[in-house]
Order: structure tokens, then sequence, then C-alpha cells
């Protein structure tokens, strides 16, 4: 490869080509995301200080933290389960219009109800993290935009910017603390209250991108009609014969008319099976395979909030009592930045070596960098652990969105996301608890083999019931193209040319004879 091709391979294989081509609507989305995660960012740094300044107790702190997430959670489920039904626009464009409100609240008031119902209604984050029903949908509104061969790009940027996002919005907000109060002589108090007019102002950018968006962003009806196959299984013998019958009229066969009705996507029957399929949210197949990967989401993030960073940081600054809180403020800043570097390689990587492969072989050295972190003597080595664990931690968010993607009909898509992400954090959020009786008892150290050995557990369950799963399958006309597998390697090649479709890292055969066969991993030609 010469020079003057190098710019144009970077290119290709960073993403930027799939996030460029997908169009306006991605972008959109990407932007809104690191604009909300710029609001988290900032909300999460001050939300504590901001109920000890105006002297909230401690267990009315933890009081509204609960409810806030528990809030969270169940709006979560609720708006994510009717998204596609309302319009994902006007989901996100009521989402925007109550964080403008939530916001202004905490800019203006002080009332600890009052903050409490427009933090749950506005989806204030306490903790810096994504659990609103937004994610859910502008995840399944990234994979409505792009093919699967780009789908994986797409959503490593949308990941890596979201992570920039709340990096800048942490740093943003305590900037403007340190100025206003030292520079204007502020009291804390106004200091903060100032900060959450930065969540009202996002709120007001996203309100104007949702207003930009086009209605490509909705669930395409005819997704329904795609998975006619499936369709035709689960009718009944009684529907199935009545619409075998050929049209008659005037007592003439109509030789012209299709012989099924159902072929014909216009047809009242085909309506109504859509409807009906769309009332369900969830089909059995997609059930059958879902269930088994919630309960490892489950396992992951429950191992997960054993070892959250606030826990982490408080391990090692009891375990390195001399260690300066400015050096380990410098520690965690250099750490999330190679956190988010590192998810701009998820995409390529997944194209290439496969999504699970992507999800197993990055997850399993920052498990074992868990598993292994309260063992070191000396801060060089932790430190060199945190480093692991971070950088690698979040290279499987891309890739696991894509792969729920590709194995869930389109129009489950946004109602699957949303139960994902509901399950997830209500399983992070028992991990605490139990690090804290670990802690009290002097054994804190035990929380860390306890979360890298679940990690790990999850990382090997993952490859073993899903390297193998077929991908795409309600997408792929089959009359085309055989579904693929997660963890086949692909040929880049494919991706570029469009023979037979690199698939998110896999090699999509043309139908032959006999398919073909996988050794390791690996497509044999």
């Amino acid at each position: 490869m010469g020079i003057r091709a190098l710019p144009a391979h970077l290119y290709r294989e960073s993403g930027l080509q799939s996030v460029y081509s997908t169009g306006r609507d991605a972008w959109l989305i990407i932007l809104n995301r690191s604009c909300r995660m710029f609001a988290y960012g900032a909300c999460a740094l001050i939300l504590a200080l901001f109920f000890v300044e105006l002297e909230v107790s401690d267990s009315r702190i933890g009081l509204f933290m609960s409810l806030t997430l528990l809030g969270d959670v169940v709006l979560s489920l609720l708006l994510t389960l009717i998204a596609d039904r309302v319009g994902r626009r006007l989901t996100l464009f009521a989402g925007s219009v109550m964080m403008i409100a939530s916001g202004t609240i905490f800019a203006l008031c002080e009332n600890f109800w009052l903050l409490l119902f427009a933090s749950v209604v506005g989806v204030i984050s306490a903790t810096g993290g994504d659990f609103g029903p937004f994610r859910a949908i502008e995840e399944s509104t990234v994979s409505e935009l792009t093919s699967p061969a780009t789908r994986a790009d797409v959503l490593g940027w949308y990941v890596t910017l979201a992570s920039i996002g709340s990096s800048v919005g942490t740093e943003a907000s305590g900037r403007v603390v340190e100025f206003l109060v030292s520079r204007r002589g502020w009291t804390l108090l106004d200091a903060y209250h100032a900060c959450f007019w930065l969540y009202a102002i996002m709120g007001g950018l996203n309100l104007i991108n949702v207003l930009c968006m086009s209605s490509n962003c909705e669930l395409k009806k005819k997704t329904a009609t795609a998975t006619a196959p499936a369709a035709a299984v689960e009718q009944d013998e009684a529907t199935t014969t009545s619409q075998s019958a050929p049209p008659v009229t005037d007592g003439v066969v109509d030789e012209t008319a299709p012989l099924l009705l159902g072929d014909n996507p216009d047809t009242p029957q085909q309506k109504k099976g859509s409807s009906w399929r769309q009332g369900a949210n969830i089909s059995r197949d997609t059930l059958s395979v879902m269930i088994l990967l919630w309960a490892l989401l489950m396992l992951d993030s429950f191992a997960d909030g054993m070892v959250y960073m606030s826990l982490t940081t408080y391990f090692l600054s009891t375990k390195f009592p001399s260690l300066p809180k400015s050096t380990l403020g410098d520690m965690l800043s250099t750490a999330w930045f190679l956190c988010s570097v590192s998810t701009v390689f998820a995409g390529p990587l997944a194209r290439h070596i496969g999504l699970v492969n992507t999800m197993v072989f990055t997850h399993i050295p920052s498990s074992a960098a868990v598993l292994f972190f309260p063992f070191p003597k000396t801060i060089g080595w932790t430190y060199a652990l945190l480093l692991l664990r971070l950088g690698l931690n979040n290279m499987d968010q891309a890739p696991r969105a894509a792969m729920i993607a590709a194995v869930v009909r389109p129009e489950e898509r946004t109602a699957v996301m949303g139960i994902t992400g509901m399950l997830r954090t209500l399983a992070g959020s028992v991990g605490p608890s139990v690090t804290g009786v670990l802690a009290g008892d002097g054994r804190f150290w035990i929380a860390f083999v306890v979360a890298g050995s679940a990690r790990l557990a999850y990382d090997v369950g993952l490859w073993a019931l899903f390297v193998n799963v077929r991908l795409h399958r309600h997408e792929l006309p089959e009359e085309e193209e055989t579904p693929v597998q997660a963890g086949v390697l692909g040929d880049e090649e494919g991706v570029i040319e469009g023979e037979g479709g690199s698939v998110d890292g896999t090699t999509t055969p043309r139908i032959t004879s006999r398919p073909k066969q996988t050794n390791g991993g690996q497509a044999v030609v």
C-alpha cells in the first residue's frame, strides 16, 4: 500500500467512512448522545455536593440516589416499549423537553421533593451513566439507519464520542464552579445552581437536533414483512387455508391474482399480522436467544457494580494512603482518556474478527485485571492493571449493541434494548451493597476477586453460547444470502466490493448446495 493510499485506508478502517455514508440522521444521533453525556458528566460531579450545600442529610441523599435510579429504570422500560408505536423522534423530543425542564428546576429550586421529581422525570444521572430510555431508542435507530456491514463502526463512534462528551462535561463543570467561586465571589451553592443550566442547554440542543431528524429514524413498516417466512409459520392452519384459495369474482376464478394473499405486503391480512407482531413486541424466537444473553449481561453488570470506579478509587485511597488526591485524579483522567480512545478500534476489530470475538477477547484482559487488582504491593503495578482494565473495558459496548440488533427482528430492537438496559441497571445496583458488606468486614480485596471471576465467567459463557449464533437472519433476504455466524472471521474486501458482503466481521456466503463450514472460528474457503 502506497503512502497516497494510506489516508483512504485509515479513513475506511477507522469507521469514519461508515459514519459519513450513513448520513445526517446518524450524525445527529451521535451528537445528541454526546451532548447528553456532557450534561450527565457535569451533573454527576456536583450532584452530591449540591445536596450537601443544601444541608440535606446523608440518608436523604442516599434515598435520592436510589429513587432516581429506580425511577429511571421504570421510565426507561415504559418509554422503550412504546417508542416504536408513538414515534422515536416524538419520544426523543419529549425527553429533550424533560431535560430542559429538569435542568431549569435544579437551577432555580431547592425543595428536596421537587428536585427528586425533576430528577426522575428529566433523567438526571446520579452516577454519570446513561440509564435513561434514550440510549436504547438511539441504538435501535442507528441499527435501522445502518447496514450490517457499517453498524459496528457507527455504534463504535457513538460510544466513543459519548465517552468524550462525559469527560468534557465533568471537566467543564469543575472549571465553571472554580471560576465562579474564586473569580466572581459566588457561593458554592450558587455556582452549583449555575452548572445545572448546562443540563438545560444540552436539552435544548438535543431538542433542535431531534427536529432536524428525518422520518428515516422511525421504524419502517416494511420491516415487519421482511420476516414473511417466519410469519407464515406462525399463522394458524385456518388462515393459511383461506389465503391459499384463488380469488373468485362473480363465480369466475381470477387466475391473474396472486395465489397467496400473504405475498402482497399491502393486503389486509399481512397488515393484520404486522400489527399483531408489533403489539406482541418480542417473539418467542427472540426470547429464546435473549434470555440467555440477558442472564450473562446481568452477571457482567453485577460484577461491574461491585467495583464501580468510585469504589475502586476508595480502595486505592485506603491501600495507598500517602497517594496525593491530585495524583489520583491525574491517574484516573489518563485511564479514562485511554478508555475513550480504545473504543474507536472496536468497530474495525469487529469487522475483522467478528462481533462475539471482539466482545470476548477484549473483555478477558480487562476482567483479569480486575481479578488481580488487589494483589500488587506497589502503586506502579496497581496502576498498570487499572490502565488495562479501563483501556479495554468499553470496547465491547458497540459490538454488543450491534449483536443485539443482529439477532432480533428490527421491530423488536427498541423494546429488547430497553429491557437489556433495565436488567443491566438493576443487576449493577446490587453489586455495591455486596462490596459494602465485604469492605465493612475488612475484606475489600475479595470484591475484586469475585468481580473478576464473575466477569471471566461471563466472557467464557458468551463465547461458548454465542460464537456460532446466526446473525442478520431477519435482515438479509433468504433467497440471496444465508445468515452469518457471530464469531466467524470476515473478509475485509467483501465489505468494500460487496461480493457476498462481509457483515460485521463475518463473511456472508451465497447459497450453495451445502453451507460453508467453519474451523475454529475462521471461514474455510
